[in-house]
């Protein structure tokens, strides 16, 4: 039997820089992963697929020069999904390869496998070759998740499809039902929406993403809405059934119908702990297979940490990293310091979405007294020059002490720009810091300069 220090379950973002962090620290670690190739459900099936797909639509659809050369500008003329596939599938083996060649620099062994407990300390690994059981000091469960089902929707991987099932539709539908108004539904359905596709989009909740802010979901929904998506809000469904001629009818439990050629459906994940027999590691999960851990990740087994989706909110493939890493240096005695609370949230909608820190809704219910700074991108020279005038940025800052408090961004590159000001509001800087600050010209970082004078500007009139 083979012993290693640390065993970690799933090659994902999460087990993957957990793995590389024991490597690292001189330990002898060994990544179980249940497909023949690693990344999880990130690299394969999630968030790779999607960004990947999400820049080919914007490239061949020709939608960020849709305001300079006119609405009928396009790379190409029909779309199909080989061609969204042909790009996603290059991204994806050379992601992989990346991933195999760091676990493998790093002295990481990786056994390809399905993991089960036999008890707190021993793994039993079973794949086409055999069985081997394992022991380990520590291990790491990163299995990450899989879409949720229900047996109101009844899956064929072909009209009626989950994410991972996207990209094998056999042609970009004329018309798609999404269910489902979470990150993952709302970015698909902006996606088809650039295409032409017409959208009809459901959720059961009165407003999207809620964990956002208000604003910025407000102009989300203006721009699905002007490119003719329908918003089916407070609205759920009953059942959906495939009719004789190929059409898709989901039936809401206000009575009314909504058909469609295709119907993705989004609601949740999943956590992946089915087979790895927690209960003889003496643990458990909840009805959504979401383990709980403590601050450090560690469960009710001291020994034993879950890190990534399979522990829920917010289910982020960079966040999932940084627990990974984090908790591989709670198991070996390391302090890694990691500033959680600033962690920034990336929503690859058609335009992106992106922030950090404090909603103005937050800070109302706190009854910190705050102010608003925002700037256009349609009064930047870049977003004139990228053909994006409808993006913005917005600076939230202490009415008193000036420090900036959150940073919320619409329009193309927001994920990018955003680390700007997540490293001003990290090291609690203040709104006088991009007064004083000289951005390049024309960029979007300019935003930051011109939301600071906006904001600057109302506290003088007060």
């Amino acid at each position: 039997m083979q012993k290693y220090d640390l065993i970690v379950i799933g090659s994902g973002p999460a087990g993957q820089r957990a793995a590389i962090q024991g490597a690292k620290l001189g330990k002898r670690v060994a990544v179980v992963e249940k497909r023949e190739v690693v990344g999880g459900a990130c690299v394969n099936t999630g968030t790779i697929p999607s960004k990947t797909m999400r820049e080919a639509v914007m490239h061949l659809s020709g939608y960020q020069y849709h305001n300079i050369y006119g609405m009928n500008y396009r790379v190409k003329e029909k779309i199909s999904m080989a061609d969204l596939c042909f790009r996603v599938q290059h991204v994806i083996k050379t992601e992989i390869d990346v991933m195999q060649a760091q676990l493998s620099r790093n002295n990481v062994d990786l056994l390809i496998g399905t993991a089960s407990f036999t008890d707190p300390h021993h793994i039993h690994l079973e794949n086409s070759r055999g069985q081997a059981v394992y022991e380990a000091d520590f291990v790491i469960v990163g299995t990450g998740t899989r879409p949720a089902v229900s047996p109101l929707v009844p899956l064929n991987d072909r009209t009626i499809i989950s994410s991972d099932h996207v990209l094998d539709l056999p042609e970009v539908p004329k018309t798609l039902i999404v269910v489902g108004g979470g990150v993952i539904g709302v970015e698909y359905a902006s996606m088809f929406a650039a295409l032409g596709v017409r959208v009809i989009l459901i959720e059961k909740r009165p407003r999207l993403l809620e964990f956002a802010d208000s604003e910025m979901i407000e102009a989300l929904c203006y721009h699905l809405r002007d490119s003719r998506v329908t918003l089916r809000l407070g609205e759920e469904v009953a059942s959906v059934e495939e009719m004789p001629d190929g059409t898709v009818v989901a039936n809401l439990l206000s009575k009314k119908k909504v058909s469609g050629e295709a119907l993705l459906y989004s609601i949740g994940r999943q956590g992946n702990v089915d087979e790895i027999n927690l209960a003889a590691a003496e643990l458990e999960a909840d009805e959504r297979g979401r383990i709980k851990v403590n601050e450090e990740y560690r469960t009710t087994q001291p020994h034993i940490f879950a890190v990534g989706d399979v522990i829920g909110f917010p289910a982020l493939a960079s966040v999932s990293m940084e627990q990974g890493r984090i908790a591989a240096g709670h198991a070996f005695g390391v302090e890694i310091q990691s500033d959680s609370a600033n962690y920034p949230y990336g929503i690859y909608t058609i335009p992106e979405i992106s922030f950090v820190g404090k909603t103005e809704e937050q800070l109302t219910d706190e009854d910190v007294p705050y102010e608003v700074g925002v700037a256009y991108y349609r009064e930047i020279a870049r977003g004139q020059i990228r053909g994006d005038t409808t993006g913005r940025l917005k600076l939230i800052f202490h009415r008193e002490t000036k420090e900036i408090l959150g940073v919320h961004i619409i329009g193309e590159g927001a994920s990018e720009i955003l680390h700007i000001g997540q490293a001003v509001l990290s090291l609690k800087g203040t709104i006088e810091y991009f007064i004083n600050t000289v951005f390049n010209y024309p960029t979007l970082a300019e935003c930051y300069k011109a939301a600071a004078f906006n904001g600057l500007n109302k506290l003088s009139r007060l």
